[in-house]
């Protein structure tokens, strides 16, 4: 495995403001996503956790710089009907991504960028492939009458059958974890902005 992983900036923001609006929306966030760092650092300096970001993000910005800007849908923070972007925020809160938002003044604070560091077992297909291509490469002839349908990492995940939980789990762990499970599933709901 390689000694460090490629890491890119993505972010949602709204569908309904101009391309240029939405890269500077994105470029706020992502001052927002450094300042949440600095803050992290002052008060947990010690913590693992803050230790691991904050080496994520410098490694980042120093060397990669990629920005990835999907499109997030609408923006409402109404509390009767959040928009899809609130949503997604959310959604990637509970599943422990660490996230920064920029809510824009003029726009009535309405959240308009939410960004977030992916490491490249997410978005490499190639070295790190689907899970029915890891699992046909790792046991090929029980799986090769499977439809490829049914090798999916959810049916697998919770099947009752100890070497589907066994691939499963080994996939987990090829991927670096739940978090980037979550990731590469949440991921293919988007397009660019």
């Amino acid at each position: 495995m390689k000694e460090t992983l490629e890491l890119r900036m993505y972010g949602i923001v709204p569908y309904n403001i101009s391309p240029i609006q939405q890269g500077i929306q994105f470029g706020h966030a992502v001052v927002e996503y450094s300042q949440m760092i600095k803050k992290l650092n002052l008060k947990n300096s010690d913590s693992n956790l803050v230790k691991e970001l904050t080496s994520q993000y410098e490694e980042w910005a120093e060397i990669y710089k990629t920005f990835i800007i999907l499109n997030g849908g609408t923006t409402n923070n109404q509390f009767t009907k959040l928009g899809t972007m609130n949503k997604h925020t959310e959604l990637l809160k509970s599943n422990g991504i660490q996230v920064a938002e920029f809510r824009e003044p003029d726009l009535g604070d309405q959240l308009t960028a939410t960004v977030f560091i992916v490491d490249e077992r997410v978005f490499n297909k190639v070295d790190y492939p689907e899970f029915s291509e890891f699992v046909k490469e790792k046991n090929y002839e029980q799986f090769k009458k499977t439809k490829l349908s049914d090798i999916t990492f959810d049916n697998f995940s919770t099947s009752d059958d100890l070497e589907k939980l066994e691939l499963a789990k080994e996939f987990r762990d090829f991927l670096g974890g739940d978090k980037n499970v979550f990731l590469r599933g949440f991921l293919k709901n988007f397009r660019l902005a």
